[in-house]
């Protein structure tokens, strides 16, 4: 088969490699029918993170069709469309069993994000799925696979990692720094727990104006000189915004949090950073501040999918651009300039 495997720090190719085979009784393996990239997958071509080895197949996010099943497998067949989550779920460990599936116990690592991370992703014709059972889910009739393929990292993180961690209640100014898809996420999620005002901030007003599509209340611009205080004017009382999400991954913008959150508010972290940031706790401990961080359990995608059903969320939105598998070159150059070319999330499909 052809995949998307990783060589190292800025090189990576469409290759023809192995394909993947069943290995424990609980996996599948899925046809790849589409995929995405994502802000992470940026990260280890950069070298951000050096626990993927060169040789990996990148990619954690798919809508597929299994094509073969473990034989402990029951309650899937092949023929099944499913979602792949980002994390895989053993159901068994202490950790999934308190629903906190992002440390997985059976996994590589004690991780529950492992796909183009600790084994080889979905950035391919035919991925092999651990723990299918107790990790996809299986796509409903009527749903196309647009409607569905966010479902996998980006609306569940936004919404897991910055809306629930950010402590978010009926009526609370919400500030999302950053309006990349993790950002679009949580606004696209923040009415499900009842915020009253949904703040984008960003230096790029294509993405914003989205983030306004999406959901969002405000917008301010980070490059104006002025904006921290004009994030704080758009709060209940001036004091600063109840939750404070940062969606980017950098040290300036984790401070904005810091500089924009109200006493006893919450600063929730769902950018993944390469860099450690400056946090002045000499200053800060006496503002009675939270600070929130994680990886996705992905254990709302159930919830998230009920939504997408009912057309309450409308994932497809997210999607700004369109590509075929001979195309992932030329989807990954694109994403890597994404405000360039005012692109949010791509859709790679087997076929036009």
């Amino acid at each position: 088969m052809k995949a998307l495997v990783y060589h190292g720090p800025g090189k990576r190719s469409w290759e023809e490699v192995p394909a993947p085979q069943l290995i424990d009784p609980t996996d599948v393996i899925a046809r790849v029918d589409t995929t995405t990239i994502c802000g992470t997958d940026l990260h280890i071509l950069k070298g951000d993170v050096p626990e993927v080895e060169a040789g990996r197949i990148l990619g954690h996010e798919a809508i597929g069709t299994i094509t073969e099943v473990g034989s402990a497998v029951t309650d899937l067949k092949v023929g099944d469309r499913i979602i792949i989550p980002a994390v895989s779920s053993c159901g068994k460990c202490s950790y999934c069993k308190a629903n906190q599936q992002s440390h997985c116990q059976s996994n590589p690592g004690g991780i529950g994000w492992i796909f183009g991370y600790m084994i080889d992703g979905t950035q391919a014709e035919y991925v092999r799925v651990p723990f299918a059972e107790t990790s996809v889910h299986v796509v409903p009739d009527g749903l196309d696979d647009e409607e569905v393929l966010f479902l996998t990292d980006a609306l569940p993180t936004g919404f897991e990692i910055g809306i629930l961690n950010g402590n978010t209640k009926p009526g609370d100014t919400v500030a999302v720094i950053g309006a990349g898809p993790v950002g679009l996420g949580a606004i696209m999620t923040a009415n499900l727990c009842g915020a009253g005002r949904v703040i984008t901030v960003d230096m790029d007003e294509n993405r914003m104006d989205k983030a306004l599509e999406l959901g969002a209340t405000d917008k301010v611009n980070a490059s104006d000189p002025d904006f921290l205080e004009k994030i704080k004017a758009l709060s209940n009382d001036g004091l600063g915004v109840d939750v404070a999400i940062e969606a980017v991954g950098v040290p300036q913008t984790f401070d904005t949090c810091l500089k924009i959150v109200r006493p006893y508010g919450t600063v929730a972290n769902a950018g993944v950073h390469g860099k450690p940031v400056e946090l002045p706790l000499n200053t800060m401990w006496i503002s009675n501040v939270s600070i929130n961080m994680g990886l996705v359990n992905c254990n709302t995608v159930g919830n998230l999918l009920n939504m997408v059903k009912s057309g309450r969320l409308d994932a497809k939105k997210m999607a700004t651009h369109y590509f075929t598998f001979d195309q992932f070159e030329e989807a990954y150059d694109l994403f890597a300039n994404a405000a360039e070319h005012q692109a949010v999330k791509v859709v790679i499909r087997r076929e036009a």
